[in-house]
Protein backbone atom coordinates (compact mmCIF):
# COMPACT_ATOMS: atom_id res chain seq x y z
CA UNK A 1 0.00 0.00 0.00
CA UNK A 2 1.06 3.62 -0.44
CA UNK A 3 1.69 5.90 2.53
CA UNK A 4 2.72 9.28 1.20
CA UNK A 5 5.54 8.49 -1.24
CA UNK A 6 6.43 5.27 0.55
CA UNK A 7 5.47 1.82 -0.67
CA UNK A 8 4.64 -0.20 2.44
CA UNK A 9 4.32 -3.96 2.86
CA UNK A 10 1.83 -4.01 5.70
CA UNK A 11 2.92 -6.47 8.45
CA UNK A 12 0.41 -9.13 9.47
CA UNK A 13 0.13 -7.52 12.90
CA UNK A 14 0.61 -3.77 13.37
CA UNK A 15 3.68 -2.70 15.35
CA UNK A 16 3.01 -2.66 19.08
CA UNK A 17 3.32 0.87 20.60
CA UNK A 18 6.26 1.60 18.31
CA UNK A 19 9.06 4.08 18.75
CA UNK A 20 10.59 5.27 15.50
CA UNK A 21 14.38 5.72 15.45
CA UNK A 22 15.67 7.66 12.47
CA UNK A 23 19.08 8.52 11.06
CA UNK A 24 19.93 11.08 8.39
CA UNK A 25 22.79 10.45 5.98
CA UNK A 26 25.07 12.29 5.33
CA UNK A 27 24.11 15.48 7.23
CA UNK A 28 24.38 14.04 10.77
CA UNK A 29 26.10 10.72 10.20
CA UNK A 30 29.79 11.57 10.74
CA UNK A 31 31.88 8.38 10.77
CA UNK A 32 28.65 6.47 10.02
CA UNK A 33 27.65 6.45 13.70
CA UNK A 34 23.88 6.55 13.13
CA UNK A 35 24.14 3.93 10.39
CA UNK A 36 26.06 1.63 12.77
CA UNK A 37 23.46 2.05 15.52
CA UNK A 38 20.58 1.18 13.19
CA UNK A 39 22.51 -1.80 11.82
CA UNK A 40 23.15 -3.05 15.36
CA UNK A 41 19.47 -2.82 16.30
CA UNK A 42 18.43 -4.45 13.02
CA UNK A 43 20.76 -7.39 13.58
CA UNK A 44 19.89 -7.79 17.25
CA UNK A 45 16.15 -8.03 16.66
CA UNK A 46 16.22 -9.54 13.14
CA UNK A 47 14.46 -6.46 11.79
CA UNK A 48 13.11 -6.68 8.27
CA UNK A 49 12.28 -4.11 5.62
CA UNK A 50 8.64 -3.08 5.36
CA UNK A 51 8.88 0.01 3.20
CA UNK A 52 10.85 2.34 0.95
CA UNK A 53 10.24 5.32 -1.28
CA UNK A 54 8.37 4.12 -4.36
CA UNK A 55 10.15 6.57 -6.70
CA UNK A 56 13.33 7.83 -5.00
CA UNK A 57 14.26 9.92 -8.04
CA UNK A 58 11.57 12.40 -6.97
CA UNK A 59 13.85 13.33 -4.07
CA UNK A 60 17.39 12.31 -5.02
CA UNK A 61 19.90 13.45 -7.62
CA UNK A 62 21.51 10.22 -8.81
CA UNK A 63 24.62 12.09 -9.94
CA UNK A 64 25.21 12.82 -6.22
CA UNK A 65 23.91 9.60 -4.68
CA UNK A 66 25.20 7.15 -7.27
CA UNK A 67 23.37 3.86 -7.97
CA UNK A 68 25.56 0.78 -7.59
CA UNK A 69 25.89 -1.65 -10.47
CA UNK A 70 27.00 -5.28 -10.54
CA UNK A 71 28.45 -6.42 -13.85
CA UNK A 72 28.98 -10.05 -14.76
CA UNK A 73 28.45 -10.83 -18.45
CA UNK A 74 26.10 -7.86 -18.58
CA UNK A 75 24.22 -6.09 -15.82
CA UNK A 76 23.56 -8.62 -13.08
CA UNK A 77 22.00 -6.14 -10.70
CA UNK A 78 21.56 -2.50 -9.69
CA UNK A 79 20.73 -0.93 -6.34
CA UNK A 80 19.12 2.51 -6.28
CA UNK A 81 19.78 4.88 -3.32
CA UNK A 82 16.67 5.11 -1.20
CA UNK A 83 15.18 5.77 2.23
CA UNK A 84 14.14 2.52 3.88
CA UNK A 85 11.92 1.53 6.81
CA UNK A 86 12.47 -1.58 8.96
CA UNK A 87 10.43 -3.22 11.70
CA UNK A 88 12.07 -4.73 14.79
CA UNK A 89 9.73 -6.93 16.82
CA UNK A 90 10.45 -7.21 20.55
CA UNK A 91 8.77 -9.70 22.84
CA UNK A 92 7.17 -8.01 25.82
CA UNK A 93 8.41 -4.56 24.77
CA UNK A 94 7.44 -1.81 22.39
CA UNK A 95 8.37 -2.58 18.80
CA UNK A 96 10.87 -0.39 16.97
CA UNK A 97 10.56 1.18 13.54
CA UNK A 98 13.95 2.03 12.03
CA UNK A 99 14.14 4.68 9.31
CA UNK A 100 17.44 5.27 7.50
CA UNK A 101 16.88 8.52 5.64
CA UNK A 102 18.99 10.01 2.90
CA UNK A 103 18.80 13.77 2.84
CA UNK A 104 16.64 14.86 -0.12
CA UNK A 105 18.07 17.09 -2.85
CA UNK A 106 14.64 17.90 -4.30
CA UNK A 107 11.02 18.24 -3.11
CA UNK A 108 12.04 18.46 0.55
CA UNK A 109 8.60 19.48 1.77
CA UNK A 110 7.05 16.46 0.06
CA UNK A 111 9.64 14.20 1.69
CA UNK A 112 8.81 15.65 5.11
CA UNK A 113 5.06 15.14 4.58
CA UNK A 114 5.65 11.53 3.51
CA UNK A 115 7.60 10.72 6.67
CA UNK A 116 4.95 12.41 8.81
CA UNK A 117 2.33 10.21 7.14
CA UNK A 118 4.41 7.17 8.11
CA UNK A 119 4.42 8.29 11.74
CA UNK A 120 0.65 8.75 11.72
CA UNK A 121 -0.01 5.51 9.81
CA UNK A 122 1.86 3.40 12.37
CA UNK A 123 0.55 5.44 15.33
CA UNK A 124 4.08 6.29 16.48
CA UNK A 125 4.10 7.91 19.91
CA UNK A 126 7.79 8.91 19.98
CA UNK A 127 10.13 9.93 17.15
CA UNK A 128 13.88 9.79 17.90
CA UNK A 129 16.46 11.25 15.52
CA UNK A 130 20.04 10.12 16.22
CA UNK A 131 23.34 11.02 14.63
CA UNK A 132 26.82 12.48 14.96
CA UNK A 133 28.68 15.67 14.11
CA UNK A 134 32.23 16.94 14.43
CA UNK A 135 32.82 19.02 17.54
CA UNK A 136 35.64 20.70 19.50
CA UNK A 137 36.08 17.77 21.88
CA UNK A 138 39.15 15.69 22.77
CA UNK A 139 39.45 11.95 22.29
CA UNK A 140 40.73 11.73 25.89
CA UNK A 141 37.30 12.39 27.42
CA UNK A 142 33.94 10.62 27.16
CA UNK A 143 32.08 11.65 24.02
CA UNK A 144 29.36 14.16 24.73
CA UNK A 145 25.78 13.78 23.53
CA UNK A 146 23.83 16.94 22.77
CA UNK A 147 20.15 17.12 21.97
CA UNK A 148 16.69 18.23 22.92
CA UNK A 149 13.20 16.95 23.54
CA UNK A 150 9.84 18.33 22.48
CA UNK A 151 6.98 17.23 24.71
CA UNK A 152 6.87 16.84 28.50
CA UNK A 153 8.03 13.21 28.60
CA UNK A 154 10.69 13.82 25.96
CA UNK A 155 12.10 16.83 27.79
CA UNK A 156 12.32 14.91 31.06
CA UNK A 157 13.98 11.95 29.33
CA UNK A 158 16.61 14.22 27.77
CA UNK A 159 17.28 15.96 31.09
CA UNK A 160 17.43 12.75 33.11
CA UNK A 161 20.04 11.25 30.78
CA UNK A 162 22.52 14.12 31.03
CA UNK A 163 22.14 15.23 27.42
CA UNK A 164 23.67 18.64 26.76
CA UNK A 165 21.40 21.29 25.26
CA UNK A 166 22.06 22.43 21.69
CA UNK A 167 22.43 26.16 21.04
CA UNK A 168 22.79 26.82 17.33
CA UNK A 169 21.66 29.22 14.62
CA UNK A 170 22.76 28.51 11.07
CA UNK A 171 22.43 26.22 8.06
CA UNK A 172 20.40 23.08 8.63
CA UNK A 173 18.40 20.47 6.75
CA UNK A 174 14.75 20.49 5.71
CA UNK A 175 14.45 17.10 7.42
CA UNK A 176 14.43 18.91 10.79
CA UNK A 177 10.87 19.91 9.86
CA UNK A 178 9.87 16.31 10.62
CA UNK A 179 10.83 16.81 14.27
CA UNK A 180 9.00 20.14 14.48
CA UNK A 181 5.83 19.02 12.71
CA UNK A 182 5.68 15.64 14.47
CA UNK A 183 5.53 17.45 17.81
CA UNK A 184 2.78 19.69 16.48
CA UNK A 185 0.83 16.52 15.63
CA UNK A 186 1.11 15.30 19.23
CA UNK A 187 4.13 12.99 18.79
CA UNK A 188 6.88 13.24 21.42
CA UNK A 189 10.20 13.95 19.71
CA UNK A 190 13.84 13.63 20.78
CA UNK A 191 17.12 14.40 19.02
CA UNK A 192 20.48 12.97 20.13
CA UNK A 193 23.76 14.00 18.46
CA UNK A 194 27.06 12.54 19.65
CA UNK A 195 30.08 14.84 19.36
CA UNK A 196 33.03 13.38 17.44
CA UNK A 197 36.57 14.85 17.69
CA UNK A 198 37.21 16.74 14.48
CA UNK A 199 40.51 14.97 13.93
CA UNK A 200 39.10 11.44 14.27
CA UNK A 201 38.02 10.35 10.79
CA UNK A 202 36.87 6.73 10.62
CA UNK A 203 34.79 4.56 8.32
CA UNK A 204 33.11 3.03 11.38
CA UNK A 205 33.27 4.90 14.69
CA UNK A 206 32.61 2.31 17.38
CA UNK A 207 32.93 4.69 20.32
CA UNK A 208 30.32 7.02 18.88
CA UNK A 209 28.07 4.06 18.21
CA UNK A 210 28.51 2.76 21.76
CA UNK A 211 27.63 6.13 23.31
CA UNK A 212 24.33 6.26 21.43
CA UNK A 213 23.55 2.58 22.06
CA UNK A 214 24.12 3.14 25.79
CA UNK A 215 21.69 6.05 25.75
CA UNK A 216 19.05 4.26 23.71
CA UNK A 217 19.51 1.24 25.94
CA UNK A 218 18.45 3.25 28.98
CA UNK A 219 15.46 4.78 27.22
CA UNK A 220 14.23 1.78 25.22
CA UNK A 221 15.60 -1.15 27.23
CA UNK A 222 18.09 -2.33 24.59
CA UNK A 223 20.78 -4.58 26.13
CA UNK A 224 24.44 -3.82 25.46
CA UNK A 225 26.84 -6.15 23.67
CA UNK A 226 30.19 -6.60 25.46
CA UNK A 227 31.91 -7.00 22.08
CA UNK A 228 31.18 -3.31 21.44
CA UNK A 229 33.48 -2.35 24.32
CA UNK A 230 36.29 -4.48 22.90
CA UNK A 231 35.92 -2.82 19.50
CA UNK A 232 36.12 0.61 21.15
CA UNK A 233 39.30 -0.35 23.02
CA UNK A 234 40.94 -1.63 19.83
CA UNK A 235 39.98 1.52 17.95
CA UNK A 236 41.18 3.76 20.78
CA UNK A 237 44.58 2.09 20.61
CA UNK A 238 44.88 2.87 16.90
CA UNK A 239 43.80 6.49 17.45
CA UNK A 240 46.41 6.95 20.20
CA UNK A 241 49.12 5.48 17.97
CA UNK A 242 48.25 7.92 15.18
CA UNK A 243 48.20 10.91 17.52
CA UNK A 244 51.63 9.98 18.90
CA UNK A 245 52.96 10.44 15.37
CA UNK A 246 51.52 13.98 15.10
CA UNK A 247 53.14 16.69 17.29
CA UNK A 248 50.58 19.20 15.96
CA UNK A 249 47.65 17.16 17.25
CA UNK A 250 49.34 16.47 20.57
CA UNK A 251 49.72 20.22 21.08
CA UNK A 252 46.01 20.81 20.47
CA UNK A 253 44.65 18.17 22.89
CA UNK A 254 45.28 20.14 26.15
CA UNK A 255 43.33 23.11 24.76
CA UNK A 256 40.40 20.88 23.85
CA UNK A 257 40.48 19.23 27.27
CA UNK A 258 40.35 22.64 28.97
CA UNK A 259 37.40 23.72 26.84
CA UNK A 260 35.66 20.40 27.50
CA UNK A 261 35.86 20.92 31.29
CA UNK A 262 34.69 24.53 30.98
CA UNK A 263 31.77 23.38 28.87
CA UNK A 264 30.63 20.91 31.50
CA UNK A 265 30.99 23.49 34.30
CA UNK A 266 28.81 25.96 32.40
CA UNK A 267 26.15 23.32 31.91
CA UNK A 268 26.20 22.37 35.61
CA UNK A 269 25.88 26.03 36.64
CA UNK A 270 23.39 27.41 34.16
CA UNK A 271 21.74 24.37 32.61
CA UNK A 272 22.70 25.52 29.11
CA UNK A 273 25.84 25.67 27.03
CA UNK A 274 27.00 28.47 24.80
CA UNK A 275 30.57 29.42 23.95
CA UNK A 276 31.59 32.92 24.98
CA UNK A 277 33.12 35.13 22.27
CA UNK A 278 36.52 34.66 23.96
CA UNK A 279 36.21 30.89 23.85
CA UNK A 280 35.01 31.03 20.26
CA UNK A 281 38.16 32.99 19.36
CA UNK A 282 40.37 30.53 21.25
CA UNK A 283 38.71 27.63 19.46
CA UNK A 284 39.23 29.00 15.98
CA UNK A 285 42.83 29.99 16.73
CA UNK A 286 43.51 26.55 18.14
CA UNK A 287 41.98 24.60 15.29
CA UNK A 288 42.92 27.04 12.54
CA UNK A 289 39.49 26.92 10.95
CA UNK A 290 35.76 26.77 11.69
CA UNK A 291 35.18 23.09 12.49
CA UNK A 292 31.51 23.45 13.42
CA UNK A 293 29.85 22.06 16.49
CA UNK A 294 27.02 19.73 17.43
Amino acid sequence: MRVGNFQIEEPEEPPRDPFLIATLWPWIDVNNVGTLVLREIKNRYSAYEIGRLSTPGIFYDFTRYRPKIELEEGIKGMSIPNTTLYLARREGKSDLLLLRMREPHLNGELFVRSVLKLLKHFDVKTYILIGSMYDAVPHTRPLLISGYGMGNTAKETVRANGVLPITYTGPSTIVNMITKEAFRLGIETMVFIVSIPQYVVLEEDHEGKLRLIELLGRILDIPLDEDDYLKVLDQKTLILENIEKSPELKAIIPHLEKMYEMRLRVVEKEGAFKLSPEMEELLWKTMGKDIGRA
